[in-house]
């Protein structure tokens, strides 16, 4: 037992006792431990050393750290404070020093490449082996061989690129809370067309800011339906505008950022002996290298490409008939609600009407009955003493298999505060698994969202989007949750990052499978399934502008791969933008004014050292993977328990236990079929 809660090893987290003030201390302390147990791994005798001695000791050197620095950085990212982020960025260098400098390690890499290189390591089999292999290859890509005055500068380096990139991150978070805009009383009538629960959510948000009228903000479940249904064409300009200039303006501009990072991270990659970033994060990946990756997405491109450019017109057209006017781009601003005016034509459907069939409770124990019927699993809520959480909003649950074997635990946090960061995440807090004697310790995680929140009287009521979006971060949830792999550093979602997102986004599929909504998609106040009309017409419209939403997913990974494919081309820029966008320009839809890119609040790929910066093209690698993964439970049923307890034996137990191909190939007995996102997108018969 410890006094700082942050080196608590309890499995139940005390999140209401961590302060600030435990910051410095409690990560120094673990700090200063898993240094010593660093040290102690590299000052053995060579002749001696062992694979307990070296590659195990070193898995659980770092253990303590990684719990303690993952509570604190969770933290900042639920519950961000002046003071907590104070302390957690003078901790940050240590951390990334620390972590930078064990594979930079000489002494410590002797002894490693000692046993790898050593008969007895002939007789690792197994995980072990495939630890062991792994363990190996970190060193070498991380810098294990280079020269002492190379490591000290990718040391130097990997700890400006964890400071610039959390920078990065907290300015996209201050620009996004910063803004605001209140509709007076006397100009209720400017909000028409918009929604009465988005409205009813404005009210409330004025409400509780103390001021009159409507608020609204530039986090999701107030933009998307402001962006998509106000009548007026001034407010909407004026949303979109200040949406396009988060992290574009000061003092919250990242601009120069941008840059820097770009031009650290081609340092790093030049260092370790490659000629550009993307190629150095892809080796390990599906896609081996950034060509590889940007083969793919033209692919893709070319594929969508036809059907994008008719997109397009449609509905520069369709708006030009509506107002009587020619046929020209869209503003920017114009997009979502034209395209939404477009929808409701052509289908006679508003997404909106789906609301009242899906409140967040009705969901969620939907999702519940899914993964008990597919993958045999029960999910209970759990109170109590023990449990504490960040939030009163927050609520814990207990997963277990149907012979309440305990597998896991996790928060499950929802809608948006200031001073939680946008987006829907999933995070794990402490990996278990297998341990020695034949027994199992349980895993906990976490699962975040911005979904549209209660209002006054009525349940929180999502849109099919948020839906599918909770299905998709508890598909990573289980991914972490279900791991059987006895080394930690394999677990779960610890895989190859163009692979990590089959187990979420298979998940989707069900949220457009009329047997699995009738397990919780009922009206909030009847009870009622949602009617076979507009079910009907939910499906007929489902592949909707798909070509235009395949074509932003090519843009956006695009961007990502050229920025780190042909970084030199960048660095004499002042601002990369003009550049970039001029690169990408045909995957984007033409509007006047053009739209500025996403780069400068482009979290995913510039708010971690790496995160997915030269990976954003995962997510399209892996809808190939999930869209024929699912043709099998659509073959043979999609509650078919058999097929699901495969999917949890072959994919979503066995974390990066070898290689994800290899995994695929288990579970559908041959090589993914890139026609089957093709033809689920509706771009191929």
């Amino acid at each position: 037992m410890t006094d700082n809660p942050l080196l608590d090893p309890a499995f139940h987290i005390g999140w209401a006792s961590i302060r600030p003030e435990h910051v410095a201390p409690g990560i120094g302390a673990a700090l200063t431990r898993a240094q010593a147990a660093v040290d102690a791994i590299a000052a053995q005798d060579l002749s001696a050393v062992s694979y307990e001695t070296t590659f195990l000791a070193l898995e659980r050197a770092t253990e303590e750290l990684n719990v303690s620095w993952g509570k604190v950085t969770h933290l900042q990212s639920v519950a961000d404070s002046p003071a907590l982020r104070e302390a957690q960025n003078a901790m940050l260098p240590r951390v990334s020093v620390f972590f930078a400098g064990i594979p930079l390690n000489l002494a410590l890499w002797q002894r490693i490449k000692a046993f790898a290189e050593s008969p007895a390591a002939a007789g690792i089999v197994g995980i072990h082996r495939r630890f062991m292999d792994e363990t190996v290859k970190d060193f070498r890509q991380a810098g294990a061989d280079l020269s002492s005055e190379k490591r000290a500068r990718l040391e130097a380096l990997q700890t400006e690129l964890a400071q610039l990139t959390q920078k990065y991150s907290e300015n996209v978070l201050d620009a996004t809370n910063a803004w605001q805009l209140i509709v007076p009383e006397a100009e209720e009538s400017r909000l028409a067309g918009l929604p009465a629960h988005a409205k009813a959510a404005a009210r409330r948000g004025a409400e509780a800011k103390g001021v009159a009228g409507w608020r609204f903000t530039l986090h999701m479940p107030s933009l998307e339906p402001f962006m998509t249904y106000v009548e007026d064409d001034a407010l909407r300009r004026e949303m979109w505008t200040a949406s396009a200039g988060v992290g574009a303006l000061a003092p919250h501009d990242n601009t120069g950022l941008i840059t820097r990072i770009l031009a650290l991270r081609a340092e790093k990659a030049a260092l370790l002996g490659k000629s550009q970033f993307a190629d150095l994060t892809l080796e390990r990946r599906m896609a081996k290298s950034g060509a590889g990756a940007l083969d793919f997405m033209e692919k893709i491109q070319k594929r969508a490409g036809p059907a994008f450019v008719r997109e397009c017109g449609e509905l520069a057209d369709y708006k030009a008939r509506m107002t009587d006017t020619v046929s020209a781009p869209l503003a920017p601003w114009e997009v979502m609600f034209w395209a939404e005016k477009l929808r409701k034509s052509r289908y006679d459907f508003d997404e909106d009407a789906l609301r009242p069939y899906f409140p967040m409770d009705s969901v969620i124990a939907g999702l519940f009955d899914l993964v008990g019927r597919i993958f045999g699993l029960v999910v209970r809520e759990r109170t109590g003493p023990d449990v504490d959480t960040w939030h009163p909003e927050v609520k814990f649950y207990e997963l277990s298999d149907r012979r309440e074997t305990h597998l896991g635990s996790f928060y499950a946090d929802w809608h948006p505060r200031e001073s939680k960061r946008g987006g829907a995440w999933m995070n794990y807090l402490i990996t278990g698994g297998p341990r020695a004697g034949g027994t199992r310790a349980p895993h906990l995680g976490l699962i975040c969202g911005n979904m549209t929140p209660p209002v006054e009287g009525k349940p929180a009521l999502l849109t099919h989007r948020e839906v599918e979006t909770i299905f998709h971060e508890f598909g990573h949830l289980l991914h972490h949750l279900l791991g059987e792999v006895e080394i930690k550093s394999l677990n779960g979602v610890n895989v190859a990052w163009d692979f990590v997102e089959l187990p979420s986004q298979i998940m989707e599929n069900w949220t457009w499978e009329r047997e699995s909504l009738d397990l919780f998609a009922r009206h909030h106040e009847t009870g009622e399934r949602i009617p076979e009309a507009i079910f009907s017409k939910m499906i007929a419209a489902k592949n909707f502008r798909s070509a235009s939403m395949t074509m932003r997913q090519v843009a956006l990974a695009k961007l990502d791969l050229l920025l780190h494919m042909r970084t030199g081309e960048f660095l004499g820029d002042a601002d990369v933008e003009p550049r970039i966008r001029s690169l990408i320009a045909d995957c984007l839809m033409p509007t006047s004014p053009p739209a500025q890119t996403i780069l400068k609040r482009f979290t995913h790929i510039f708010s971690d050292p790496v995160g997915y910066a030269a990976g954003y093209y995962s997510y399209k690698w892996a809808e190939v993977l999930d869209a024929d993964a699912f043709t099998r439970f659509k073959r043979e049923g999609i509650f078919n328990a058999a097929v699901g307890a495969e999917f949890v034996t072959k994919i979503l137990s066995r974390g990066n236990a070898a290689e994800p191909a290899e995994l695929f190939r288990d579970f559908m007995g041959r090589d993914p079929d890139p026609n089957a996102l093709l033809v689920r997108s509706g771009l191929v018969a």
